[in-house]
Order: structure tokens, then sequence, then C-alpha cells
């Protein structure tokens, strides 16, 4: 009798790749070989984004040239630019980066090429824009004035720029843009895997990534940064250890701890803890960061589950003033560079991904007419 099938595809291997990679056991990983370890707050967003991308850690003068194809395509075209507005007045954010990035399709110069270099371009092209049009949205739902892009900042300066209306402190900076280099991919979680889906039946780049925002929408996979934060906003400060306890009690799931992959602590979590508290003694009110350590030590102690990478995330991008609601867009942000990444690999040496499935349903039913059912 054959084996019964493994439910959402749990090690199942899907593709091979060279991008990232995770040792679940040891709670390690590694983009292109490189551990996540020696990237974080070392290797800036640009850097990691060409890596992934191209293959390589770029040298000075790629990393100029990068720079300078980013600034380029930061330029919104006219079906996106004319849309936002409306979008805006219309949708929540996830919902209106999956249309909005449809739109940016339309106006892209290389929408109707899949050749390595086109996707190289489109790859640019959608790493520079996607923090764009997160900030644009925000500003149009919001009424407010927005700055324009900096072509002498990076893509994190940018973006705090924008999103905040003032520019922002270097630690600040320097903070995000680790944030966004720890996000930037993690092997085949359910929207690089939609990515790679769509991609492989050899639709174009962008189609592959609105698959994958729509399926970053799901609040299995996005949006528990946003919901940590809610939790965290909805406790008492003085009795956060009873209240996670009575949660646990009652069989509530407390979002932002375990994770499918990691047996230990996620590694991206030890990172955003550490810039969670620094940047809770820069504003001056680390309640946040202090109830978040107390439920932590409350799961760890009931459940024996660590934190995942969205439980600390939720607090560093609070202290960095991006509204709640836009934490699963900033996460698509960084996203974007191992998104396309895949796109570009899985078009490089392109199967059709096409599981079996099990049938479970009723046989040799006989047929009636519609008079007689």
């Amino acid at each position: 009798m054959a084996d019964k099938p493994t439910k959402g595809l749990a090690d199942v291997v899907a593709a091979s790749t060279a991008l990232s990679d995770i040792d679940g056991q040891a709670g390690r990983l590694f983009y292109r070989g490189y551990d996540i370890h020696d990237l974080a707050g070392r290797t800036t967003f640009e850097e990691t984004a060409h890596l992934l991308q191209h293959g390589s850690l770029p040298t000075r003068r790629q990393l100029a040239d990068y720079g300078a194809e980013l600034v380029r395509g930061r330029a919104l075209g006219a079906l996106a630019e004319a849309n936002i507005p409306e979008i805006a007045g219309k949708q929540a954010p996830m919902e209106a980066l999956r249309t909005l990035v449809s739109l940016a399709s339309g106006d892209d110069p290389d929408k109707d090429s899949n050749s390595p270099e086109a996707n190289l371009r489109k790859a640019a092209r959608l790493t520079a824009q996607q923090p764009i049009l997160v900030a644009r949205y925000h500003a149009a739902r919001t009424g407010a004035e927005i700055p324009e892009p900096d072509p002498e900042l990076s893509v994190a300066a940018n973006f705090l720029l924008q999103i905040t209306g003032r520019v922002p402190d270097p630690h600040a900076v320097e903070i995000f843009d680790t944030c966004l280099v720890l996000h930037a991919d993690h092997t085949m979680n359910a929207s690089t895997f939609a990515a790679r889906v769509c991609a492989a039946t050899l639709s174009d780049m962008h189609s592959a990534i609105v698959a994958a925002i729509g399926t970053l929408k799901g609040p299995l996979h996005g949006g528990a940064n946003e919901q940590v934060m809610r939790t965290l906003e909805a406790l008492d400060p003085g009795s956060v250890a009873q209240s996670v306890r009575d949660r646990l009690a009652a069989h509530e799931k407390i979002m932002g701890f375990g994770h499918r992959v990691y047996k230990t602590e996620d590694p991206r979590a030890t990172h955003l803890r550490r810039m969670s508290r620094e940047l809770a003694e820069a504003s001056g009110d680390d309640t946040y960061y202090r109830m978040s350590k107390e439920m932590e030590e409350v799961v760890f102690e009931t459940k024996g589950l660590y934190p995942n990478v969205d439980f600390y995330a939720a607090t560093v991008y609070h202290y960095l003033g991006i509204p709640t609601d836009l934490f699963t867009p900033v996460f698509s942000v960084s996203r974007m560079s191992g998104w396309t990444a895949h796109v570009i690999e899985q078009h490089a040496d392109n199967r059709l991904i096409r599981p079996d499935s099990e049938y479970v349903g009723e046989r040799d039913q006989k047929w009636k007419p519609i008079d007689e059912r």
C-alpha cells in the first residue's frame, strides 16, 4: 500500500537551490554558504540582495553599479503612480501591494522577456520599488506629504525617511538595514514556493511575485509580527506573566513562538532581541521590550518554545516608528530580494512543478439524468 502523503509537504524536497539553507537542529541559516551571523550587522542589504540575485558578495565597483541600478529603478511607472490614491482608499496594505506590483508589470520595459539579463534587471527594479510602494501607499491613505527618495541614501535609510517624514538616526538605519538582511531569504517557505510554482510555468517575474505576495498575505505565513505587537498592546504591563499563562492554559496560540524548521532558537531572533533592547534603551521607554522578555521567559518555561523571527521584529519595527499594519509589507520589502533570486534560479534550470495528490472522494458513481437526481 502506498505511503500516505505528507500533509503540508513537510520535509518534501521540492527544488534544488543554491540560495539559502537551514540547519534546524543547530539553529543556523545560510545565504549562499554565508552564515547569517557573519552577514547581519556587517553586510548591507544592498550587498545581500546582490549576493542573492547575482551569486556573489559584490566588490566596491559592483556594489556602486548595483546601487546606481537600484536608484534608477525606484521610479514608479504611470500605471502604479496613477492608481495609488484609489487603491489606498479601498485596500488593506497587503492587498494594495499585490495590486500595485501587478500594475507595475505593465510599466516594466522588460515585461515581455524572461531572459537571464531581463530577469536581473526586473529583480533590481522590484527590489528598488517595493519600499517606495509601501511608503507611497501609507502616505496616500494618511494624506501625508512624503519626501522624495534621496539618491544618496540606502534602501533602509530612504524607507525610514519616507515612512516617518524625518531624516532617520544613523543607528536606526543600521538596525533597520540589519532587519532587511535577516529577512531576505529563508529557503522554501510558503511565499517562495508559490513564486517558484508560478515561475516554473515560465510565467514572468512580476506574476511570480504577485503569487508570493498573495501567499504572504495569509495569516499562517505573514502577519505574525503584527499580531505580536497587537498582543503586547493589549496586555497590562504589570501582569504579563499571568496573562500569558492564562492564555496558554486556555490553549490560545501565542504568536511569535516556535518554528516549523528550527528546533532551537531562530538565529535571526538572536539579533532582533539585541536590536529591540538597544532601541528600547535609546527611546527612553523600554516597556514593550521588558514585556517581550517576560513573555519569552514564560512561554519557554511553560511550553519549551523559542521565539522566532517575528517575535522581536515586532518591537524593533515599533521602536523604529513603523505603523503596526505595515509590519508584513516591510517583510516583503526585504524578501523581494530573495523572491526574485528564486525566480531567476527557477528559470535558469526549469521543470514544471506538478506534485501528485491522493484522491479521497467517491468512486464508481452512477450517472443519472437531471430529473432523476
